[in-house]
């Protein structure tokens, strides 16, 4: 399946780094990675435009209805995707996941991240995270299929379960520059994409391969600008 390394929601939970909290252990993987939460560099274009063509075409659906509780709690792991019941909250298993030089939190077996790097995908810059009040927000988590335009298409119907697990899937999830995840905000390929056009057909690889595997459809615009960007594609 496509999948690539590297936001919709604003990372929480996080509190301000004690001096005990920032004596962290060596640098190494939080958890160890399964094939499905392991990225893949390059997408398979013919089959990501086969795949959308698989994909219904129809309108946006009323938002009516649409709450982040809808999805269940933020970060649970309690799903049945990859890294679900590993013991760490799925936040920071992107994190680990994406950043690199990181430092973990004493106690946590090597879960909580506290200091780490982001090679950013949108924008193409590197970010600094440090974990705290006044500074997680530089790198949140982005949806790559937003959890509202996912809702508007096809994700009301959905059981509860599977919502959750759409909202946690490691493949819908990437670390990214905080003001890029913020401008993005809802939008799909038809009204946002990557200012790093170098990410641009991973990112609108890993939609198709999230649309099909959560049964979402698709607009027309959405698809014709999918499809203009893989077009591109070497």
């Amino acid at each position: 399946m496509l999948f690539a390394s590297a936001a919709a929601a604003v990372l929480t939970g996080c509190g301000t780094v004690s001096a005990i909290e920032a004596q962290t252990r060596p640098s190494t993987p939080p958890v160890v990675p399964t094939a499905d939460m392991v990225a893949s560099p390059t997408p398979d274009v013919a089959q990501t435009l086969a795949t959308l063509e698989t994909l219904p075409v129809k309108g946006r659906a009323p938002k009516t209805g649409y709450t982040r509780d809808e999805f269940g709690q933020a970060w649970s792991d309690d799903v049945t995707v990859a890294g679900g019941h590993n013991g760490c909250d799925t936040r920071n298993d992107i994190l680990g996941r994406d950043l690199i030089d990181r430092t973990y939190k004493d106690g946590t077996k090597n879960c909580v991240i506290l200091t780490g790097t982001l090679n950013d995908p949108y924008t193409g810059k590197t970010i600094a995270f440090t974990r705290g009040k006044d500074t997680s927000s530089s790198v949140q988590i982005d949806h790559v299929v937003a959890l509202s335009d996912a809702w508007q298409k096809g994700a009301q119907q959905l059981d509860d379960t599977t919502r959750r697990n759409l909202a946690n899937d490691p493949r819908n999830l990437l670390a990214a520059d905080g003001p890029a995840n913020q401008q993005k905000s809802d939008g799909d390929a038809a009204t946002w994409l990557p200012a790093n056009k170098s990410f641009r057909c991973v990112y609108v690889a890993k939609q198709v391969e999230v649309k099909a595997a959560y049964q979402l459809w698709v607009t027309q615009a959405e698809k014709d600008a999918i499809a203009r960007v893989l077009s591109a594609c070497g």
